[in-house]
């Protein structure tokens, strides 16, 4: 169980988060409560749990502090919602999904002598508060981080605090992952899955060493992008930094993140920023297509574990697993295909004798399937690729060398998040941030090129966004 020191860094980060925004511009103290309190806070079960609330967490302990001092700050009118209609629509599915998926499972389930309640208006209050906590990053991205410049800044952070971070991870590579328990008092996954071979996986306060390898990743295609990118830090000694970085993620021990980084790195290194953003296009289509190519005997499983087993056994097996799972889980939300089966674990299956859960969700998307729905999936993949779309409209029309070199990089991220959320649930607050920074820079774009067409002040209103 957690000790006394992980509820107290929870209870404490709302007055870290009060401090950075009282010295750093709005933008970098959001981007930094953000990401330094998704690496460093300790993972559920540390959390407090409310009356009719959602679990208080690391995951949503940060964006709270955060919309309430920019509420404080800058007042109702600083939060508004997407511009475009499309963005709305699907933001107002994510949040009030819940209601319909709660009044379409009001009856009890059972597995033979063992059964789950059906929802009420509890659930669905929690649930809705839960989603609108889960997507508080996206609102605050989309008003705040808009601009290259904090997207450049975004970057930033991501090689600074992978440089910071891979000094516990070389501690656990050692030493095998400790830093959790010895700080925090508990381990928060299995021991177990953190082995590899004859060394180990670091886990250090995130929830498994897959998320670990997911950030280092990201961290080495940041530390990229500005090597090729940013005119300050195109140096050898940035070079060296994302060689170390990428280092790093080879020792991680992850094959998922380092297929991610073979597809994002040449296309960080060697493409335009259109082609970065068609190719993110491209790979976030393919993502929310995975289900219903999944659903219709589409994906080639066996010539995909044959890959993994040339390269090791072991991942094979566990690919083939996740397969299975996904088959038996899928198989179970097209019991309730639409709005899902809600909480309380009613969308896995359950032994009938010991009550057990015998399913395994590992995907993000058959998490959201099973729970809310095709509607409810649609609406929250939907949200995540969006920017990338609406990036890729508006770039078309507009002055390549007046578009900032960092959304082609930050799109690529997004995107290969997107992914890796089908084999993994690694939807974290920093993807919300990263798809809310795009969209803003999206709606940005599509006002400056109204602007230029209105009238001579073309030139400031491109330099606005830059």
């Amino acid at each position: 169980m957690p000790n006394p020191l992980a509820f107290l860094m929870l209870a404490v980060w709302p007055l870290v988060t009060i401090a950075l925004f009282r010295r750093l511009p709005v933008d970098r103290a959001l981007i930094l409560s953000m990401m330094l309190g998704y690496l460093f806070l300790p993972e559920p079960p540390a959390a407090f749990d409310l009356p009719l609330m959602p679990p208080i967490s690391k995951h949503n302990i940060p964006a709270l502090a955060a919309f309430a001092v920019c509420l404080w700050r800058f007042g109702p009118e600083g939060l508004f919602l997407p511009r475009s209609r499309l963005a709305r629509l699907l933001l107002g599915i994510f949040i009030f999904v819940p209601v319909l998926t709660t009044l379409t499972n009001t009856d009890p389930v059972f597995f033979g002598r063992v059964g789950l309640p059906g929802l009420g208006i509890k659930d669905a209050i929690a649930l809705m508060l839960q989603q609108f906590m889960l997507v508080i990053p996206f609102l605050l991205a989309r008003q705040y981080l808009s601009d290259g410049g904090s997207q450049r800044f975004f970057l930033v952070a991501l090689m600074v605090c992978g440089l910071v971070y891979s000094l516990p991870m070389l501690v656990e590579l050692r030493l095998s992952p400790q830093l959790n328990n010895w700080v925090y008092g508990y381990f928060q996954h299995s021991f177990a899955q953190s082995i590899r071979g004859d060394g180990y996986r670091p886990v250090v306060f995130l929830y498994h060493g897959l998320w670990v390898s997911f950030f280092i990743m990201t961290s080495a295609v940041a530390a990229f992008a500005l090597w090729r990118q940013d005119e300050r830090l195109g140096t050898s000694r940035t070079l060296l930094l994302a060689l170390y970085l990428l280092l790093l993620l080879v020792a991680s021990k992850s094959l998922g993140a380092l297929v991610l980084a073979v597809i994002a790195l040449p296309c960080v290194l060697f493409l335009s920023r259109m082609m970065q953003i068609r190719v993110a296009l491209l790979i976030g289509v393919l993502a929310i297509a995975y289900p219903i190519m999944k659903g219709t005997d589409v994906i080639p499983e066996d010539r995909i574990l044959a890959a993994a087993a040339s390269i090791d056994e072991e991942r094979a097996r566990s690919l083939d697993f996740r397969f299975s799972q996904e088959r038996i889980l899928l198989d179970r939300a097209y019991e309730k295909p639409v709005f899902g089966w809600g909480s309380w674990g009613r969308n896995h299956i359950l032994d009938p004798v010991s009550g057990f859960i015998l399913t395994v969700t590992d995907g993000r998307w058959v998490i959201v399937i099973g729970v809310y729905g095709w509607i409810g999936f649609l609406a929250e993949f939907g949200l995540l690729v969006l920017p990338i779309f609406l990036l890729w409209r508006e770039s078309r029309k507009a002055d390549p060398d007046r578009i900032s070199p960092f959304i082609g990089p930050l799109s690529l991220i997004l995107a290969v998040n997107v992914a890796d959320m089908i084999p993994n649930a690694t939807l974290t607050p920093l993807t919300w941030l990263i798809a809310g920074a795009l969209t803003g820079y999206a709606e940005r774009l599509k006002g400056a090129r109204r602007v230029a067409r209105a009238g001579p002040k073309d030139g400031v209103a491109w330099q606005s966004i830059m």
